[in-house]
């Protein structure tokens, strides 16, 4: 049987996060199971006073919005529905590193063994494929929210949890989040962490922030409500570093020896127009 690896949830993912985490002010308590053990007097108390959810969630977005540079390497799961209905997990690794205000790398690594890197040094989006030894850059000035924006709109391209690279991540959190709950304080990881769990027009989502004076995500959880057998998108943050050491030839591409320049798909039907009307320009001469 074939299994069909990006249908549906692979178009979401593009903008996974930058049309998903938001806060809003609304502050009520998640309901969980029952538990047998007798509270301590710490959690009587800390059940009469819920914990401002869209504070939390505020100060990660704005946390990271203002880091000048960070680096984190994140594992990755999905669900893609099959034909049939069934879900089969497919599942991703992703090393990023940030310098604001102009640079970006990612680099990826499939579950199938295909690999891929998105480099921006300021000028050029550059994607390149060492699986297959082939490329597509685009020049696009302007600072990583610009050229994660064009990335994301006009190029059609997936970049999962993008609200994590850009700048005015709060705002756009603020105005997708219909509500938003505090489930628990926790710990994952071996780590404190406040538990949230979010709703917008599509997505549920819950994630989880590292408690402290670094409030991180270290884990986030996307359900596809609207989507048959709504599937889900799980990330988990390790490694996190707030003052990597970069180099600016870490962020610019070389083709290697042999490397194909190809376009992005959303760029063939303007190549195309571009083709039709050279004939035109050279007097009809092919």
């Amino acid at each position: 049987m074939k299994t069909t690896r990006y249908p549906g949830i692979g178009a979401a993912l593009c903008v996974t996060l930058l049309a998903t985490l938001a806060g809003c002010a609304e502050e009520k308590a998640a309901t969980r199971p029952e538990r047998s053990a007798v509270k301590s007097l710490a959690e009587e108390q800390a059940a009469e006073e819920p914990a401002d959810a869209d504070a939390i969630l505020m100060r990660m977005a704005e946390f990271l919005a203002k880091a000048p540079r960070y680096s984190v390497n994140i594992q990755e799961s999905y669900d893609t529905v099959q034909p049939s209905g069934q879900k089969i997990e497919f599942g991703e690794t992703r090393q990023v590193t940030v310098s604001r205000p102009n640079e970006l790398r990612v680099e990826a690594a499939h579950s199938d063994g295909d690999k891929h890197v998105v480099l921006y040094d300021g000028k050029d989006i550059t994607v390149f494929n060492p699986s297959r030894n082939v490329y597509a850059q685009v020049y696009k000035p302007g600072g990583i929210d610009a050229a994660v924006t064009y990335f994301l709109k006009d190029l059609n391209m997936r970049l999962p949890l993008a609200v994590l690279l850009v700048s005015r991540s709060p705002d756009e959190l603020k105005r997708r989040t219909q509500s938003l709950d505090y489930v628990e304080r926790t710990e994952i990881y071996g780590v404190p962490a406040h538990h949230l769990a979010g709703r917008t027009e599509t997505v549920d989502y819950q994630v989880w922030i590292k408690e402290g004076a670094q409030p991180l995500p270290l884990r986030i959880v996307l359900t596809y409500k609207n989507a048959e057998g709504q599937p889900q998108f799980r990330a988990h943050f390790s490694d996190w570093n707030l003052s990597p050491e970069v180099r600016d030839a870490q962020f610019a591409f070389t083709p290697p020896e042999g490397a194909k320049k190809i376009s992005f798909l959303a760029q063939l039907p303007q190549v195309a127009l571009q083709r039709e009307a050279a004939p035109e320009q050279t007097g009809g001469q092919k």
